[in-house]
């Protein structure tokens, strides 16, 4: 049976009672609306071009929509909008974290020659320095394989010289707890996080950091780390936080943007890492 009309077109799309504004609670705002017109009216209508106004929250603008024609040629048109609250160019980050045991060479230990202090370490250093220093150390000499001559620090540590140079292992059976040791779990602690922004720039900063570090959270003018992890990420000069990988979605008119830190608590050697 052929479809009876009177009346005038519904030309311009009728805004339906209700609607829905939720934010994530890092400023992400999304929004839904729906609106009837006749179907006559949806090509071009310019509440279905991407970035139109909401009516419902200002902060937003039209992202996507679908539309169902019924019996009677009215059409139901539902849009979804995407903002940031209070205009920001971007949220807030939500991040997540892990901290765990990777294994490290043993003479990368932060009390393999002197004590670290502040780190919970007791007794004496895992090798030492012998009787000199750091910077130039002296230990004891001892009969190697085929008479050859090699040093020892603590706990069996065996090294090439006299002063150091290369460490040849822990050789003395003596001590059980580091021989034939090489390698020990040093705790490691990745973070990871996600923030929405409506600029590229910022996408594009974020990529041009990775590999660079930070004393403080922040990576390309935005705080990455949230305060209750601190403020200060330094130790002994060396910048503690290191932007190991960014990604992002484009998602027309936000960008999704992922991204991982690394966490040193030796610190990262700005010879190696550039600093941001």
């Amino acid at each position: 049976m052929a479809r009876i009309e009177q009346g005038n077109n519904l030309g311009t799309a009728l805004q339906q009672p209700g609607g829905k504004v939720s934010d994530d609670g890092y400023g992400l705002l999304t929004a839904t609306v729906v609106y009837k017109v006749d179907e006559s009216a949806i090509a071009g209508n310019p509440i279905l071009v991407r970035g139109s106004n909401c009516p419902i929250e200002a902060n937003c603008k039209s992202h996507r929509y679908t539309y169902v024609i019924d019996a009677l040629g009215i059409a139901t048109l539902t849009i979804d909008y995407v903002g940031i609250a209070d205009g920001a160019s971007s949220t807030d980050p939500q991040i997540t974290g892990s901290q765990g045991l990777t294994s490290e060479n043993i003479t990368t230990h932060p009390n393999f020659f002197e004590l670290a202090t502040g780190l919970g370490f007791s007794g004496s250093p895992i090798a030492g320095v012998g009787t000199g220093t750091l910077a130039a150390p002296v230990y004891t000499q001892v009969t190697g394989p085929n008479n050859t001559s090699e040093y020892q620090g603590n706990n069996g540590a065996t090294f090439e010289q006299v002063s150091g140079k290369r460490f040849l292992g822990f050789k003395v059976a003596e001590y059980k707890d580091f021989y034939g040791k090489t390698n020990y779990l040093a705790p490691q602690c990745s973070l990871s996080g996600i923030f929405y922004t409506t600029s590229s720039t910022i996408v594009n900063d974020h990529r041009n950091a990775v590999g660079k570090t930070s004393g403080n959270g922040t990576f390309a003018g935005k705080k990455l780390v949230p305060d209750y992890m601190g403020t200060s990420f330094t130790i002994s000069g060396k910048n503690q936080l290191l932007l190991a990988q960014v990604s992002f979605e484009d998602f027309g008119l936000l960008y999704k943007v992922q991204y991982e830190l690394r966490f040193n608590r030796e610190g990262y050697n700005s010879k190696v890492y550039a600093s941001v």
